[in-house]
């Protein structure tokens, strides 16, 4: 398994997850989980809050029956699709092909 000469201890899987790859994976997941999560928590917590502090705000028409709680609200579905879009793109380009390099020195070694 170790490509440096290294002696290898613990099974194949122990080996990888101790692979500065499998780190560098796990880092590059972490780079875009972390903000991401952190960034629709707030934009969630903003909607819940302006609903429960700011009612007048949020029953302010836009037009007919329609007023900013329901756009805002509307627009947490939106932002829903557009982050697993965002991480579907973010994830071909920069966690698959190093998870597949990885899946297939496991395959070979196993």
């Amino acid at each position: 398994m170790s490509t440096t000469g290294e002696r290898s201890t613990g099974s194949v899987y122990e080996q990888v997850q101790g692979s500065p790859e499998f780190a560098d994976l796990r880092s590059r997941l972490r780079r875009f989980v972390f903000p991401m999560s952190a960034a629709f928590l707030i934009w969630y917590l903003v909607y819940v809050l302006l609903a429960s502090y700011a009612p007048e705000f949020m029953a302010t028409k836009v037009a007919g029956n329609i007023n900013i709680g329901l756009i805002i609200g509307l627009l947490q579905f939106v932002s829903t699709f557009v982050i697993a879009t965002v991480y579907v793109r973010y994830a071909s380009r920069n966690l698959d092909p190093a998870a597949e390099r990885i899946r297939k020195r496991i395959e070979g070694v196993a």
